[in-house]
């Protein structure tokens, strides 16, 4: 997935920020990651809400599909879509959200719950679904601002960003170790905030990406319509680990 955008980063223009062909192709990828957060919501509202679909969900073996599965679908992706078709890039950019959005679902279960003593005290928001929709505020600013940044600045961000895609298969890959381990209330915290700080820099470096692989692939509507899915996807999981890092981390309070 990365391989294919960071085989793009070739020359810069000076002048993208007024090129209107660049401006519709990132449009486009924010359309279709709006998309793709809209249908997570939806599907974590439906899991969280809707009793059967709670059970089937966390209460069979589909709950290892759900927790396992868009890892398994993003190693795939990143090591064997080395020529991935717009059919097939955009079939693994639904699924993995899919996936995705029945996880949060646990979020939603837990937030109506909390809703439902709020209806019985008078309130109108539980302070669960309050802390969700101060979370996705946050990471909504986050992200948009991060993301400006990466489409206006003329700094090559190419260095940083194969740093921080290191650092952050290294803290993925201490995750998984602690699974095995009891791991401190300190390291889970460390962990996660460095998943969140690499997050949010990776942001600003794959909108650069995007940007130099619009001018690198021209009027190639095919690679452009697989640019489009894998950037979508990129910045949904970054959108996530940054969303649910901030929802965890106020959710402590």
């Amino acid at each position: 997935m990365n391989d294919f955008n960071s085989s793009v980063a070739h020359g810069r223009t000076m002048d993208a920020s007024i090129d209107q062909g660049l401006r519709s192709f990132m449009l486009g990828v924010y359309n279709k990651l709006a998309l793709g957060i809209g249908l997570a919501a939806l599907i974590a509202f439906a899991v969280g809400t809707y009793e059967p679909l709670t059970a089937l969900v966390f209460g069979t073996p589909l709950r290892f599909v759900v927790q396992f599965g868009p890892i398994v679908l993003i190693l795939f992706s990143a090591f064997a879509m080395r020529n991935p078709s717009p059919i097939g890039s955009a079939i693994m950019y639904w699924a993995i959200v899919s996936l995705l959005g029945a996880g949060l679902g646990i979020w939603v279960f837990a937030a109506t719950g909390g809703q439902e003593l709020a209806s019985r005290a008078g309130t109108t928001m539980s302070p669960e679904l309050l802390t969700i929709a101060k979370a996705f505020l946050i990471t909504s600013s986050a992200f948009a601002a991060l993301s400006l940044f990466g489409y206006t600045t003329r700094r090559d961000l190419k260095p940083i960003g194969t740093f921080m895609i290191m650092a952050l298969w290294g803290v993925i890959a201490l995750s998984l170790v602690s699974l095995f381990f009891p791991a401190s209330s300190m390291l889970e915290t460390i962990i996660m905030g460095a998943v969140l700080l690499l997050s949010a820099g990776l942001v600003a470096w794959e909108t650069q990406e995007l940007k130099e692989g619009y001018y690198h692939f021209g009027g190639d509507q095919r690679s452009m319509a697989v640019m489009t899915n894998w950037g979508a996807l990129n910045f949904f999981i970054l959108f996530y680990n940054m969303f649910t890092i901030i929802l965890s981390f106020m959710s402590r309070d």
